[in-house]
């Protein structure tokens, strides 16, 4: 779902709430020099305390990380990969904040602007020029072999009900809205999301699904069946692995962050969540000309595809890559560029 922005140019506390992977002196430097930028443009920058020390921006409030840090932030602004990103979000969705960054890990799907890009992303948020999707998460609660509940979590990837035991195959039962569907052994099963598509439930052979797509997602990893192949259910389906009594160990890990034990014979139901995560988009590019960037597809034909790698965030200009030749930004075409971009130099 995409919405226009909140925020008002002309308003007297704008702020900006930095999250940022400090363990590169690039990324620092990188986050310094936006910081210093936005403070110039009159935005109050706040930053985590954890991160303030390495950071060292004059002026900047600090806060601790948890449930208050994002209060009364206009936009997160990640420096990092898609784990430092999956920390901010947890900052994010608990506030009307929307949520973006710069990519500066590898592939990057969710931090998605290139270092290259910055100057644009700040002129952007400076100038409110952005517009917000809110993304579907999930809402995992943990029952034991009673029903009662023990824990929960949430996830704007995936969760993940996987063994404990690495020697060991978990048995699982999976139903789809109280039925019964199939069971395996196997080390472990995925829920995702849509925007977790391309994250964990990828690797383990999952489909890609647009982020705009409402959907849940049932990745088994490893499984020892003939059947156990990607599931995509409704949105309002409640997904449920349970494990039997004698079976092995399990527990649940959400966005790789978050870990809750489940019992012996309990079992783990996962809807769609009430709070969705809103990420701000900057970039007009579509998620297929992302997803041709991030990946280096051979959009040309195979004979002749040439790719510049994976990781590597699509131009702005729009690109026709079924008749093989370039939209220019000013609405002429030429066939003499790569793929993506509008220019023969120009690198996807």
């Amino acid at each position: 779902m995409t919405e226009g922005t909140d925020c008002e140019t002309g308003a007297p506390t704008r702020r900006v709430l930095l999250a940022v992977h400090t363990g590169r002196a690039d990324i620092v430097d990188l986050a310094r020099s936006a910081a210093a930028r936005l403070t110039e443009a009159g935005i109050i920058v706040r930053l985590l305390e954890d991160e303030a020390e390495a950071l060292a921006v004059p002026g900047a409030e600090v806060c601790p990380f948890g449930p208050g840090a994002a209060e009364g932030v206009e936009i997160v602004l990640v420096f990092g990969g898609d784990g430092t990103f999956l920390r901010a979000a947890e900052l994010a969705r608990n506030t009307d904040a929307a949520i973006t960054g710069v990519n500066l890990g590898r592939v990057g799907f969710l931090a998605e602007t290139e270092p290259e890009a910055v100057e644009e992303m700040l002129s952007a948020v400076e100038k409110c020029e952005y517009a917000v999707e809110e993304r579907l998460t999930l809402d995992a609660t943990v029952l034991d072999a009673d029903g009662r509940r023990t824990g929960g979590t949430w996830a704007l990837n995936e969760v993940s009900v996987e063994k404990v035991e690495r020697s060991r195959v978990l048995d699982v039962v999976i139903e789809v809205d109280g039925h019964p569907l199939t069971s395996f052994g196997c080390d472990g099963v995925l829920c995702a999301t849509p925007t977790g598509s391309t994250a964990y439930a990828f690797s383990a052979g999952g489909p890609v699904v647009w982020p705009d797509v409402e959907a849940l997602l049932v990745v088994p990893t490893n499984a020892h069946a003939l059947f156990a192949r990607p599931l995509v259910t409704s949105p309002n389906s409640v997904l449920t692995v349970a494990v039997p009594p004698d079976g092995t160990r399990a527990r649940v890990s959400a966005d790789g962050r978050r870990i809750v034990e489940v019992p012996d014979g309990g079992r783990v139901e996962v809807r769609r969540s009430d709070r969705p995560v809103r990420i701000a988009r900057v970039n007009p590019t579509s998620f297929g000309d992302r997803l041709v960037a991030k990946f280096g597809l051979p959009v040309r034909g195979f004979r002749d595809a040439r790719s510049h790698g994976p990781g590597h965030e699509a131009p702005t200009w729009t690109s026709n890559v079924l008749a093989r030749g370039i939209n220019t930004a000013d609405g002429t075409s030429s066939t003499g560029g790569e793929v993506g971009g509008g220019h023969p130099d120009s690198e996807v």
